[in-house]
Order: structure tokens, then sequence, then C-alpha cells
């Protein structure tokens, strides 16, 4: 998933603290909360699109004085997302446009990430392409892969891949959208549970077939975004039609 301006259709749904998506405050930071919030309930009752983390002023379903960060499951970048989103917050109260605030904050968090020991150890010396997806790389989901040889999907070192390739990497991507992802390849990101994987990996392939047949980004997101939230809503159908997903797309290019 690719990082949009993100205008939620649920902008109705009431929150209330101590209940779902909040799971606990993180800290506070003058007048404004953080949270940790259940990403797959943002997904699945909110906003599908929320990730990683988000604020108002780029998600307009959170409350003004609230950072919300998402449930990881395998890395804590909370440091990184939390500088990221003060950078623009403040921009943006002081009247900065998004689009200026947000390359402010992608600036600062990359060199926060640049101190980490990770990159300490691994930024110590040039690597390769190659050498990257090596790390990147953790497994291949064999029954949605080699179909002919043409599909490979991926579970990747989220963390790494926004270190290493694009710093807004979130929940998944695929070669039609992402340079750096080589041909044939979706990658999903391991931040996600494996109980979410199917809902993502189903918006990847259907994004992708669109994408493959002319069809821009935007027009393959939104659609995609609308089949995932379909199927979350009405999961027995997921397996069949990922398969169908895999299908379309395999069968061009053989």
């Amino acid at each position: 998933m690719a990082f949009l301006n993100k205008k939620c259709k649920k902008e109705k749904t009431k929150l209330v603290k101590g209940k779902k998506p909040y799971i606990k405050k993180i800290c506070s930071i003058s007048k404004i909360e953080v949270w940790l919030v259940d990403g797959e309930y943002v997904r699945r009752n909110i906003c599908e699109d929320f990730v990683n983390f988000d604020h108002h002023y780029h998600m307009s379903i959170i409350p003004k004085n609230e950072f919300w960060i998402a449930k990881e499951a395998k890395h804590d970048e909370t440091r990184y997302y939390i500088d990221r989103m003060l950078t623009e917050y403040r921009m943006m109260v002081s009247g900065a446009s998004y689009e200026a605030a947000n390359m402010k904050g992608e600036i600062f968090e990359r060199g926060e990430r640049s101190k980490s020991e990770i990159m300490k150890k691994l930024g110590r010396k040039r690597m390769h392409k190659k050498e990257m997806l090596a790390k990147v790389h953790k497994k291949v989901l064999k029954s949605y892969s080699d179909h002919g040889k043409n599909l490979k999907v991926w579970i990747v070192n989220g963390e790494l891949v926004r270190d290493f390739f694009y710093i807004d990497f979130a929940g998944g991507g695929h070669d039609k959208v992402y340079h750096f992802i080589p041909e044939g390849e979706v990658w999903l990101d391991d931040d996600i549970a494996a109980r979410e994987r199917k809902f993502i990996l189903i918006h990847e392939l259907h994004e992708r077939a669109l994408m493959s047949r002319g069809k821009d980004y935007p027009h393959g997101h939104w659609k995609a975004t609308q089949v995932e939230d379909y199927f979350r809503h009405h999961p027995r159908g997921i397996d069949k039609a990922i398969m169908k997903e895999i299908a379309k797309q395999t069968a061009g290019r053989r």
C-alpha cells in the first residue's frame, strides 16, 4: 500500500477512549496524546488505509490532539512514528501544506532511522540491491507462489524495507507500484499479523492485476480497497477469491 492522502468513508464513527480501537496511551506530548491502537480494528471498521500510524491532519477521523500508532506484530518503530508525526503536525498547525510537512517529516524520520542499531550494523558497508533484498526477504508463501513461475508472494522485514528502500512502505506492495520490488513479486509486511495477511494480499493482487491491464495506481488502489473492505466483512470466500486473482495475473505472462 502506498501512502495516500487518506479520507475515510466512515467519517461518523464514534470514538470512545477505553474502547476499541484504543489499546493504551503511550505518552503525552504537550496537549497531544499518543495512543497505541488496534490497527486491524481500524482497517475493518474505520479506514482500510490506516496501517502504521497517522494523525488528524492526514486522516480526519483521528481527533485533533491525538496520534495513533498501530500495535506492531514484529518491530518497534514507535519512536520514528512519533518524531515523524510531531514534525508534520507542528508544521500543519502553523499553516504548512501536507505535502511540505510530509517532505520535512520524511527527512527527519530518515535521519533518525540512520542512527538505529540495525542500520549502524548494516550501513557501515555499502550494500548492493541484491544484498538488501536478501536481508529483506524472509519467507515465500508457497501456496500463493510459483504458479507458472510467474508470481512470488514474500513475507518481508517491513522495518528494513522502510530503512533501505521506501520509508512509507506499509502493509504490502508489488512490482507495479514499487521499482525496488523485483518483477513478479508481491510483498507482505511482517508487521501485519498472520490473521490479516489474506486481506492485505487480496488488495495487492487485485491492484496489481488492474495495473497490469493499464489502470493507473489511484484507480487500482481504490478498487483494491473496495475488494479488501468487502472481504474484511465477508471473509468466507477469500481463499477462492485470492486464487482467482493469482490466475488473472499469471495467465498473461505464460
